[in-house]
């Protein structure tokens, strides 16, 4: 198997596939209607060498994957707004009458801010202060460390079967699983039908539940050798270590994402039983919306014939 390269997310009724600097948005719209949307996304730190390295196109891609995958929901959302016009409120109207045509822009940066901060409380401050409490039971630095590390798991695994239950959340999921399932089939060398993607592998080893937690589990290698004295100094640390985190987990990714060797395959295993949870089966109708987004943005044919030497027809073509 070799990557081919393409990523994506689910997004509200339909999915976000990007390759390279193009991404397109396919989205199932309340008629049944199949809209799609194709756009270049240049990216953080496209003029910027620095940006292409090892190591730091990981923190780059991150913050990249934040505010395009925002973007892309925040586009999908709009099909599904109440049709019946509202009156704006005051907030409403004061933010418009602020920020103009940029409120958009702006409720994005705030929000992806937001959803940062978040999480950095959640599932790095957290867990630190929880086992902080065990200090005066248990005596040993290194142990309260693994201790705060089972917290930070265990968070992370409890915050995605709680959302899982959530009925717009499993749709999405559903999504999740129609977008796994194109790039598998594509990448083991299949056409690209409704057909050969229902059969392909909803789980996929460059997947960002798979992301996040490698962030998790290299988190705690990083944080058994870092550990400074004080409460406040052990919160900073965490902090201020993410970004390398962060780097260190997309490079692994990068690697499960084009290797078979058997310890890649080992260390990827957690990430792909984790997705059994944040992927479910789709119906074909979801799949086909998959297939859109895929096609507007990767020449898929021309990838099998140089991968694998297979020609397949044009699309209309017998």
């Amino acid at each position: 198997m070799k990557s081919s390269g393409i990523g994506g997310q689910a997004v509200m009724e339909g999915i976000m596939m990007k390759n390279q600097n193009q991404y397109a948005i396919a989205v199932r719209k309340p008629n049944q209607e199949i809209e799609v949307k194709k756009e270049v996304y240049q990216g953080t730190g496209a003029n910027r060498r620095i940006c292409r390295l090892p190591f730091f196109r990981g923190i780059f891609g991150f913050v990249d994957s934040l505010v395009l995958g925002m973007s892309s929901l925040m586009y999908s959302a709009r099909f599904f707004e109440e049709e019946e016009e509202q009156e704006p409120s005051r907030l409403e109207k004061k933010l418009t009458e602020l920020f103009g045509e940029k409120l958009e822009s702006v409720i994005m940066t705030a929000t992806v801010v937001l959803s940062v901060v978040l999480a950095i409380g959640l599932f790095m401050v957290l867990p630190t202060w929880l086992a902080s409490l065990f200090r005066p039971l248990i005596p040993f630095q290194f142990v309260i460390t693994v201790l705060e590390c089972v917290f930070r798991i265990a968070l992370f695994v409890g915050y995605i079967v709680l959302i899982s239950r959530m009925e717009d959340i499993q749709r999405t999921y559903m999504y999740h699983g129609a977008e796994h399932k194109c790039i598998n089939c594509i990448e083991h060398g299949l056409d690209l039908t409704v057909e050969n993607v229902a059969k392909s592998s909803k789980e996929h080893k460059r997947c960002g539940t798979s992301f996040l937690l490698l962030v998790m589990m290299i988190s705690a290698a990083f944080f058994l050798v870092i550990h400074p004295q004080g409460m406040a100094m052990r919160i900073l640390s965490r902090i201020l270590l993410l970004p390398v985190i962060a780097g260190v987990s997309y490079e692994f990714l990068r690697l499960a994402g084009n290797s078979d060797h058997p310890l890649v395959n080992a260390l990827s295993k957690p990430g792909l039983m984790l997705q059994r949870l944040t992927t479910k089966e789709p119906t074909d109708e979801m799949i086909e919306v998959a297939i859109q987004a895929v096609e507007a943005v990767f020449d898929w044919r021309a990838y099998e014939k140089e991968t694998f030497g297979r020609q397949f027809p044009e699309s209309g073509e017998k």
